[in-house]
């Protein structure tokens, strides 16, 4: 019963670390389960970013106690920011858990399952461990058949901006940019592995420099393009204050490109980008995007978005809610401030934090004029055909199948096939439906590849009869 569960809580960064706790993992003789009820290890990703993260990791964790009490041999690891963070109080917290790794110790997480693999068994028997999740609620496992065709390749490492609210430089280090080749050599890895999308991850992934060339990131996409068997490419976090027309001129030159430029904007007050350190103004931002948008009209901005920072007045506010009502955002990542231990932010808060009745009643506020603006966009791809990489069933529906198209929107339509269809991972979908969350449709056809002519889909017929 040589398997294991891998669990993703957070970022993409997390997401990159994750697949690479995978590769190790099968290195070593794993296989992937789909269940942490069925595996022998049990490893949780976390992340620390805000204060229901955190709570919601150490709820796993205590619900994996429930696995462990039945089946003493389970070992249970914990990985991540939150790791990271708190490994002495972890192991007072949670004496369960049998390995603490932090977020520059894969090496030795890899290490310590090739060590441990020879204490399972080379056979197909599992124990019936039906354990009911009491807490914490699920995360994001990578034993889905349709994972694999999406691969993050993580190009740096840490960040040195030191926002005021942001606890990664504590957790992640300063910035440590990859060297191109090692990055090159994994997207090859990760294709011809069958990865159909690149996603190149970083705290401030357009920070990316070479070490040795000074080659900054537009130089690196390029090269990633030229890659022939990569099909999409997708890139996250990027900061304002390293959007350049150079990146903007280079992405309108590579068609493989996914036309989604995520940029976090955080606030709309001045007086709190400063306090944030967020090294620019509102108006420094929105003249950089325009110059993204000049060369790259159709692509979809996304954004994240904090409220209720301490000292945020109401006029402070006022001023994100009307950069939202222009509608500049296809999407934004929305929070009330949560405090980090260690951080500026986390001092003021303790001093004088906005009420938490008025940053939530913010809050809503923020939400009503950001949806209106996203379901503007999603409405905008009524009546059309798009094409989206399928990335499994539908969490609310499981006779559905969901995707993302190129421009990050999700598309949920019936399912049709018996057994998933890994050959043809393209969904042609007629949309149909629009709402915030994405836009629902009908599958009429499914494609080898992003460029590909895809072959006709019939739709799901349904038996009366047999209903």
């Amino acid at each position: 019963m040589a398997q294991i569960y891998i669990e993703t809580h957070g970022c993409q960064m997390n997401e990159a670390d994750s697949q690479d706790i995978q590769r190790r993992a099968l290195s070593a003789g794993f296989t992937l389960a789909e269940r942490p009820e069925d595996a022998a290890v049990l490893v949780l990703n976390t992340c620390t970013v805000r204060d229901n993260a955190e709570q919601r990791a150490y709820g796993r964790i205590g619900h994996w106690k429930a696995v462990k009490n039945a089946d003493p041999t389970v070992k249970v690891i914990v990985t991540g920011c939150l790791a990271e963070q708190d490994k002495g109080r972890m192991r007072a917290l949670a004496p369960h858990v049998d390995g603490i790794f932090g977020t520059r110790e894969l090496g030795a997480l890899g290490d310590a399952l090739a060590a441990w693999r020879a204490e399972y068994p080379d056979d197909d028997f599992t124990v019936d461990r039906e354990i009911e999740t009491v807490m914490g609620g699920a995360g994001e496992g990578i034993a889905g058949p349709y994972d694999g065709l999406r691969a993050f390749v993580t190009v740096q490492r840490g960040c040195s901006y030191y926002c005021t609210f942001c606890i990664v430089p504590h957790v992640r280090g300063r910035f440590d940019h990859r060297p191109m080749r090692e990055i090159l050599d994994e997207v090859r890895l990760k294709t011809a592995g069958g990865a159909r999308e690149i996603t190149l991850v970083g705290q401030t992934v357009n920070a990316y420099k070479e070490p040795a060339t000074g080659a900054d990131f537009a130089d690196l996409i390029a090269e990633v393009c030229a890659i022939e068997a990569v099909e999409r490419v997708a890139f996250v976090s990027s900061h304002p204050k390293d959007l350049n027309e150079k990146l903007a001129r280079v992405c309108a030159t590579l068609p493989k490109m996914n036309p989604r430029f995520h940029l976090a904007l955080q606030s709309g007050s001045n007086p709190m980008l400063r306090k944030m350190n967020r090294k620019y103004t509102l108006e420094e931002f929105l003249d950089r995007v325009g110059t993204f948008k000049a060369h790259n009209p159709a692509w979809a901005i996304t954004t994240d978005l904090i409220v209720g920072f301490p000292g945020e007045t109401e006029a402070d506010f006022q001023r994100t809610v009307d950069v939202c009502a222009t509608g500049i955002f296809a999407q934004a990542y929305m929070f009330v401030y949560s405090p980090r231990r260690g951080t500026p932010a986390a001092v003021w808060h303790a001093a004088g934090a906005v009420p938490r009745a008025i940053a939530q009643e913010r809050f809503v506020r923020l939400k009503a004029v950001q949806d209106q603006a996203v379901r503007a966009y999603h409405d905008r791809k009524l009546g059309t055909t798009v094409r989206a990489l399928i990335h499994g069933a539908s969490r609310k529906d499981r006779t559905k199948l969901s995707a993302k198209t190129i421009d990050n929107v999700t598309v949920n339509f019936p399912a049709a096939e018996p057994a998933p269809d890994l050959a043809r991972p393209w969904a042609e979908v007629r949309v149909e439906a629009a709402s915030v969350w994405g836009v629902r449709g009908t599958c009429i056809g499914r494609a080898p590849t992003f460029e590909g002519v895809a072959d006709r889909v019939d739709a799901p017929v349904i038996d009366l009869l047999a209903v």
